[in-house]
């Protein structure tokens, strides 16, 4: 009798050239373990590198990663492989909102989030999408989301500075591995990249490993509920721009997987958002980081040709079980600052390059006034972090790049049909 939803294919064990394992196959459940590992090492070294910059609890965020997974497929009816992982939408306005107002302010914000992108969810699966890619068409999409990457450079400069031979060294492990690797290690370069940052850091003397070694192997991480004092609506307006980074990257992973499994997966989008609300919204409320589905893990389905939920229900339960333990957090804190100055200067890039390839993949037209201005005006904003207070109320380079970059696209696309300069 077969274990769960899934039917075997083929033999289960091997897979032929001209076809994929889709959502609701799957090979034999030792193979199907080994693959939900995969997707572990595939979402660890991004997951737990926002809770370390952010300074929230590893194994908080990592077990609400793998309880957030866990309801992702619930609510998807198990049709949708995908793994929640940290979101890096969240480092800037969590910074932010920690360093004003202290961890339980930035909580609020991410719990926000999260009853805003749940509710956007319910919205999309009574209406359909259209309207999400009216409201941000390509150009403005793409420009939200590099100028988000692209804020958080200073950050990565900060701990660059601190430790720069080891930086160095982890950066260049992040680019070389990427080159030197072919399939499912090319992927995994920020993994390899913290590993050889990490060993040199530890054979130079930066990582000290007294907490370890207090810490015990099994146990509840930390927990910490949010707070609204009167702070909380001073940085709300810095995590609202989070929303559409969630929508859009929550949007094209679906595209991405029903492209090679089944169109029809198009139509769990409001599932797909809902559930993700949840999973931030639940976040929130004990103390991890907001989450979103991940690119790394698309890597691993891509390279293996195993689009099975069957190994993402293995993945979500070990990520919970990591979660329980604190010398796992604790082994997750020594990561020192230079090495997270390579992995950052790298990955804080990529987000940005993530925007650029939004323009590239949708051919957006930049010869176009519309086009130009919309994105110029918001990464310049973004980048620089403009700031602007409104009574208790501040908005920062995020919050206003977005803005204006709605704003702007919406305004001369207006102006010009009416003056028929399109």
């Amino acid at each position: 009798m077969a274990l769960g939803p899934w039917t075997l294919h083929g033999d289960g064990k091997n897979i032929d050239a001209s076809t994929i394992v889709r959502p609701e196959e799957r090979l034999t459940w030792g193979r199907t373990v080994g693959l939900g590992m995969q997707h572990v090492v595939a979402m660890f070294g991004a997951t737990f590198l926002v809770p370390i910059l952010t300074e929230f609890p590893p194994s908080t965020t990592l077990l609400f990663s793998g309880i957030g997974t866990i309801l992702f497929l619930l609510i998807t009816r198990n049709r949708l492989p995908s793994y929640l992982g940290s979101s890096f939408a969240f480092i800037a306005p969590i910074v932010g909102a920690t360093a004003a107002e202290g961890m339980g302010s930035a909580l609020a914000g991410i719990l926000s989030v999260g009853i805003l992108l749940a509710i956007i969810g319910a919205i999309v699966q009574l209406t359909g999408t259209a309207w999400i890619d009216a409201l941000m068409p390509p150009v403005v999409a793409g420009a939200i989301v590099a100028l988000i990457g692209l804020n958080l450079a200073p950050a990565a400069k900060n701990n660059f500075q601190q430790a720069p031979v080891t930086a160095v060294i982890t950066l260049a492990a992040v680019i070389l591995s990427t080159v030197l690797f072919r399939g499912l290690l090319a992927r995994l370069s920020i993994v390899i990249g913290v590993v050889v940052g990490y060993v040199f850091a530890v054979l130079v003397g930066e990582v000290t490993f007294d907490a370890v070694g207090d810490a015990a192997w099994v146990g509840l991480p930390t927990f910490t509920t949010p707070e609204f004092g009167p702070g909380f609506w001073t940085i709300l307006p810095a995590f609202l721009p989070v929303v559409l980074v969630l929508v859009a990257e929550n949007v094209g992973h679906i595209r991405g997987v029903a492209q090679l499994t089944d169109p029809s997966v198009n139509r769990l989008t409001g599932r797909a958002l809902l559930a993700d609300g949840l999973a931030t919204t639940i976040a929130g409320l004990g103390g991890g980081s907001g989450t979103t589905t991940y690119g790394e893990n698309i890597g691993v389905m891509a390279a293996t040709r195993v689009y099975s939920t069957a190994a993402y229900w293995v993945a979500g339960v070990f990520a919970v079980l990591l979660g329980l333990s604190p010398k796992v957090g604790a082994v997750i804190n020594t990561i020192p600052a230079g090495v997270l100055g390579g992995v950052t200067t790298a990955l804080y890039g990529l987000i940005g390059i993530i925007g650029v390839k939004i323009w590239l993949d949708n051919r957006v037209d930049f010869s176009r006034p519309v086009n130009q201005l919309t994105a110029a005006t918001a990464l310049i904003i973004g980048i620089a972090d403009f700031t602007f207070n409104a009574g208790t109320l501040s908005f920062n380079g995020i919050a206003l790049g977005t803005i204006a970059a709605i704003v702007i696209y919406h305004v001369m696309s207006a102006i010009a049909r009416a003056r028929g300069t399109l």
